[in-house]
């Protein structure tokens, strides 16, 4: 009886939560989340080199220890580099971008100058074939 209950819940919470309107984000909001994301990029990269470093320790210990045994080893590949991200620096693109009003944006009006009117001489019937 319990479980069924509890299930009940369990199916009610997840359909109002359905029906729920997406959120309106603010300006605001949208400059967090995409500071927020160049955050999280920027620290995928510093984990990456990390990663990179402990790798090349690792390969470094591998191959001394393997010459003071005496085992030999085929020499390492040649990789790129550790490329250190450096610090988090990061500048809004909606800052520096300034949006045009849609009039200077061209919306409106054609590309070149109109010689004649739009409408033409011809009936009705004759463009649209009826």
């Amino acid at each position: 009886m319990k479980r069924s209950l509890l299930c009940l819940s369990m199916l009610l919470a997840t359909s109002a939560f359905a029906k729920l309107p997406a959120p309106v984000l603010t300006d605001e909001a949208k400059a967090k989340a995409e500071e927020a994301k160049a955050k999280t990029a920027w620290a995928a990269k510093v984990d990456g080199y990390k990663l990179c470093l402990s790798m090349d320790r690792a390969a470094g210990n591998f191959f001394k220890t393997a010459a003071s045994t005496g085992k030999s080893v085929k020499p390492a590949a040649a990789l790129p580099a550790c490329a250190d991200p450096g610090p988090f620096t990061y500048v809004a693109a909606a800052a520096t971008a300034v949006a045009k009003p849609l009039e200077a944006a061209g919306a409106h009006s054609p590309s070149n100058t109109a010689a004649s009117p739009p409408s033409g001489k011809a009936p009705v019937a004759a463009t649209t074939g009826k």
